[in-house]
């Protein structure tokens, strides 16, 4: 990546970056600092990832998806030095994610972006957006995933995810367990980097967090990290404080507990759940759903590997009145075997292996349920981009299926 991004002539050097890495939360905080920016007045480039439907939600500037006209000639221009950096050894040339990566870089460059927020994809230390030297670093939150790449334990991972941190240039912590605190500090003081931390700054109390028109705790976390990370560059960006409140009042963040009425009468939410962690957040909100619906939602989940099944199926059967399994169209998927593995003994709620096709027969109907129902859809990302694509009627030609894959 380094040396494809220098090929290109450094494009990220055009502009200030805020740099993000976290197991949880970073593009929804990703997000959030793009609308206060943006309602703040700058001109903002967003670059996240996996996408839900189509390529172009990865690279925003002012939250416009890249089309896919320009997707064509950002790929014909780049493929050049591509094959250049790769000429003498095959291994060099970029993978899609590299590739994505370098195309969000060059296109905020034309665009001429005042600020760029990028969301690192897996870790921090080696992912491919860590050859940029961001105005500030920001760690939403350390959990276990990805553990056969970053290390099985918080400390493990905390070091990878500090690894976007640069010398002399401030880190802002959100809510990290004190184990992974004590790493991220200590390799942010070996290169002289300030730690602003949100718990400290903030408290254990929820009710003095910032709250958001995104649903749940792990959401007003979220938007005080984005405060934090505004307040230490309001004097470079000297409006961004006076908008916030109004801008996190506004985000728009698809997958994260995202609310759509069908035309069938039923209710929909999505929630993009694939850790540990999230899954914590994820029997909350179940249990605050069903405290406001009076009844159990009917849950439709699904995920990728066995790992997360095991976190993700028994928080889904203990709030659903029926629970129906879906395969992630990906290599890695939890298969109905390995989702039916992770069922809690003596649950006698209804199970049945479906899929998209047949639970959705067409964008106007659905065959849960009954109409004034509520559905709820979560675990994988993939997975409620492929829901989405039914949903919409727009099957993208690549669809979620086009993923980071090298």
């Amino acid at each position: 990546m380094a040396s494809f991004i220098e090929a290109i002539g450094r494009p990220d050097q055009a502009y200030p970056i805020i740099h993000i890495a976290g197991t949880n939360g970073k593009g929804s905080t990703a997000a959030m600092l793009e609308q206060i920016f943006r309602s703040a007045g700058y001109k903002t480039g967003l670059f996240t990832s996996p996408h839900l439907v189509f390529l172009g939600e990865r690279i925003q500037v002012n939250r416009v998806p890249l089309s896919p006209e320009a997707i064509t000639a950002l790929i014909r221009e780049l493929d050049l030095h591509a094959k250049a950096v790769s000429r003498d050894d095959w291994d060099k040339h970029p993978t899609f994610f590299e590739f994505m990566a370098a195309m969000a870089m060059l296109h905020f460059k034309q665009e001429e972006v005042d600020i760029a927020i990028l969301e690192t994809g897996l870790g921090g230390r080696l992912d491919a957006t860590n050859v940029v030297d961001p105005l500030i670093s920001v760690i939403t939150s350390i959990g276990l995933d990805h553990i056969n790449i970053l290390g099985d334990t918080v400390e493990k991972i905390a070091s990878e995810k500090a690894g976007i941190i640069k010398p002399s240039k401030p880190v802002v912590m959100g809510r990290v367990p004190d184990p992974g605190a004590q790493v991220i500090r200590r390799m942010a003081l070996e290169i002289q980097s300030e730690v602003f931390s949100v718990q400290e700054q903030f408290g254990d109390a929820l009710e003095n967090y910032p709250k958001t028109n995104l649903f749940g705790t792990f959401q007003r976390w979220n938007a005080a990290t984005a405060l934090t990370t505004c307040d230490v560059l309001k004097d470079r960006f000297p409006r961004l404080l006076e908008v916030s409140e109004r801008a996190l009042q506004a985000i728009d963040w698809p997958g994260r507990w995202q609310k759509v009425s069908l035309p069938c009468g039923r209710t929909l939410i999505l929630d993009a759940t694939h850790n540990p962690e999230g899954c914590y957040f994820l029997d909350e909100n179940l249990a605050s759903l069903e405290q406001e619906l009076g009844q159990k939602p009917w849950i439709v989940a699904g995920t990728l590997g066995d790992f997360r099944a095991q976190f993700l199926i028994p928080v889904a059967a203990s709030h659903a009145r029926g629970l129906y399994l879906l395969e992630p169209q990906q290599p890695r998927l939890a298969t109905f075997e390995m989702l039916r593995n992770w069922l809690p003994h003596g649950s006698n709620i209804p199970v049945e292996n479906a899929t998209k096709e047949a639970l959705f027969p067409s964008k106007e109907t659905c065959s849960i349920g009954q109409p004034g129902d509520t559905i709820v859809i979560t675990g994988s990302i993939y997975l409620l981009g492929e829901v989405l694509e039914r949903l919409t009627g727009e099957l993208a030609e690549t669809g979620s299926a086009l993923q980071d894959l090298p």
